[in-house]
């Protein structure tokens, strides 16, 4: 009983060929199919689009918004033509539909959304960012592409992490007010390279660690594993100077969490001894390591430390009296709430808010889910998120038996995506489109892991059936 509900839970009997063989719209686009059989230009399509979302992954960290918002567009445009003339259900997977429920759930909290016009701003952005899912899951199937979309987004973090350094050693000009000026540490530059935040590079940064720690494992040649052991510890050290005390986090959960990955993918080939103690020596030399260097290093000492004072420091007491306020905006819609995006937050939240705590947004991912969407949104989130790693977790057992070397990526993603997780409980950094665009890119890279064949193999053995 309990396994068939977890399989009904997780899709794990998701079976879309049923819907495509009684499909009027899988028949009507048969004239479009034949036509991309065709067309030369639509032969390349996913390579095209890998283009364009290299492109966009290499300009985000230097480029405006718009800019960012119009390459969103092509890809949007690109994905709808791919799928349009595509085979119907192509690619399509669990984590997929979890997706499109979580959007429909927020198509329903803007359509109800008491600032209607400024929810659909928000509702937009949230499906550029979601159509960008839906053509990295597309391209990244392919295992080559989807390592020449890491490489691209590795090579990006290197000058971004660079700069940022410099500024470390060089100095560099505080734009806001990132640090209690009664704190130990108030005088310590805080590095924000070219996205203009700390705590924004730092979630740009989580990704870039784990996925250049992962490329230190599938790349095969010695070189291209030295430039990923370079990016890692470079993307690391970058992080770690941006005194983001929710980057931190997020850095530490990821992690763990790819650690724990590898030594039960590696676990294969261990004896019983290792088996035991490979995970508690290595986690533990690894907490031993962050502990050494937080006691040695008085800057990272009163940082960490600031996180335990309460509302004695700034930043922690601005956040309580915003989460106060979220919460009061939470229980006055606690079904759908006011919609998406943060022109809708920005349009409710001085309704609710506590003099002189003005915020852009809820600082903390679950309670901006919350407010946008409510309970009903916040179930289709967490469904989402159960899928995701439901399905990195079979699909990651599965590369386990063969030891391949792509299943270091998949580790990265999965590692890639409880970091920024992790660095939302306080935070919503994952809400700017530099993030946003990564956080999408790590669920896609999880989601083209699902095997073409567990969607297709039932249609093609009835097809063998009736030969």
């Amino acid at each position: 009983m309990l396994t068939s509900v977890w399989q009904q839970l997780t899709l794990s009997t998701f079976a879309l060929e049923q819907w495509r063989d009684v499909s009027l719209v899988h028949r009507l686009l048969a004239p479009l199919r034949r036509w991309r059989q065709g067309s030369w230009l639509l032969k390349w399509g996913d390579w095209i689009g890998l283009a364009i979302v290299v492109a966009l992954f290499a300009l985000a960290p230097y480029v405006s918004t718009t800019l960012i918002g119009v390459l969103l567009l092509a890809i949007a445009a690109l994905w709808a033509l791919l799928t349009l003339t595509d085979e119907a259900g192509v690619g399509m997977t669990p984590v997929h539909i979890a997706v499109a429920v979580y959007w429909g759930v927020m198509v329903m909290a803007t359509a109800l959304s008491p600032v209607r016009g400024a929810a659909l701003s928000g509702l937009i952005k949230l499906s550029l960012n979601i159509l960008l899912f839906l053509l990295v899951a597309r391209v990244a199937r392919q295992p080559r592409a989807r390592g020449l979309l890491i490489l691209a987004y590795i090579l990006t973090t290197l000058p971004v992490a660079i700069y940022g350094l410099r500024q470390y050693f060089f100095g560099a000009t505080a734009l806001a007010t990132w640090v209690d000026v009664n704190s130990a540490v108030a005088d310590v530059t805080r590095v924000y390279s070219f996205l203009g935040n700390p705590n924004l590079l730092a979630g740009y940064l989580i990704p870039g660690v784990m996925l250049s720690a992962a490329a230190v494992f599938a790349w095969p040649r010695w070189v291209p594993k030295g430039l990923a052991l370079l990016a890692a510890a470079i993307n690391t050290l970058c992080l770690i100077l941006t005194l983001s005390r929710g980057g931190w986090v997020g850095f530490l959960i990821a992690g763990f969490v790819l650690m724990t990955l590898l030594v039960q993918y590696w676990s294969i080939w261990f004896t019983p001894f290792w088996r035991r103690w490979a995970l508690p020596l290595l986690l533990g030399g690894a907490a031993a390591v962050v502990v050494l260097g937080v006691l040695s290093v008085s800057s990272l000492r009163a940082r960490v430390l600031s996180m335990f004072v309460g509302r004695a420091d700034s930043s922690n007491n601005f956040r309580m009296n915003v989460w106060a306020a979220v919460i009061d905006m939470i229980r006055a819609r606690p079904v759908l709430g006011i919609g998406p995006g943060n022109d809708a937050f920005n349009a409710v939240y001085p309704l609710f808010q506590r003099p002189r705590y003005t915020a852009l947004s809820a600082y903390s991912v679950f309670l901006e889910v919350l407010v946008e969407a409510g309970i009903v949104g916040m179930l289709a989130f967490l469904w989402l998120l159960l899928l995701i790693f439901h399905q990195g977790w079979v699909q990651l057992q599965r590369l386990r038996e063969t030891q391949d070397q792509q299943g270091y990526w998949l580790m990265g993603a999965i590692a890639s995506i409880t970091g920024t997780l992790g660095q939302g409980i306080a935070d919503t950094v994952m809400y700017r489109p530099q993030i946003s665009t990564l956080w999408w890119m790590s669920i896609a890279i999880v989601a083209s892991y699902y095997p073409a064949q567990q969607i297709l193999g039932k249609r093609s053995f009835k097809l063998r059936q009736a030969d």
